[in-house]
């Protein structure tokens, strides 16, 4: 098998000679995994951090000894550094649309101010239109950071049913704006 390293290649062998092997590793392999990764993550410089990180990783290993299919091992980590990234990915993409969505401070330009006031009133016309103890519940829930377990014991109803009316003043909410 082409580019395969054999394991008693690394019993033994100095710090140097390791870092030989995953110089030669980065040169036989590196367009193969930069494809796969662009592929997990459809981002060029995204796939350029993940195998960097790959391969520090890979450097960072204090026994490559142990290591008999080296390049498998790349991909696995590789791998794992692009489930890493989709995941900070989508949890700043979240944050940032909740930033959006509950924006308070003052827009920069006329425009967004005038924008920002209109969605406003479209949310205080929305909320308006929702029951009244499913506009409660979702006020507990954005404004006071209330769990659902609490609003359901002030309200006096399940929990589950405290989700359904915050599940229902979101997609009214959504629909609205």
């Amino acid at each position: 098998m082409a580019g395969a390293i054999p394991e008693e290649a690394f019993e033994g062998e100095p710090v140097a000679a390791a870092n030989s092997r995953i110089e030669s590793l980065f040169r036989e392999h590196n367009d193969t995994l930069l494809r796969f990764l662009r592929a997990r993550l459809h981002s060029e410089a995204d796939a350029r951090e993940a195998a960097q990180e790959a391969y520090v990783r890979l450097l960072q290993l204090d026994d490559t000894g142990q290591l008999s299919f080296l390049r498998a091992y790349l991909f696995r980590i590789a791998a794992n550094v692009a489930t890493d990234l989709l995941r900070r990915r989508t949890v700043q993409n979240r944050a940032q649309a909740d930033s959006l969505f509950f924006e308070t401070e003052a827009p920069a330009t006329q425009e967004r101010a005038m924008l920002a006031r209109q969605q406003l009133a479209a949310v205080e016309v929305a909320l308006s239109e929702l029951p009244a103890r499913c506009r409660e519940a979702f006020l507990l829930s954005r404004r006071e950071g209330w769990g659902s377990g609490r609003i359901a014991a002030h309200l006096g109803v399940s929990d589950r049913m405290v989700r359904l009316y915050l599940v229902r003043a979101l997609e009214h909410l959504e629909a609205a704006i």
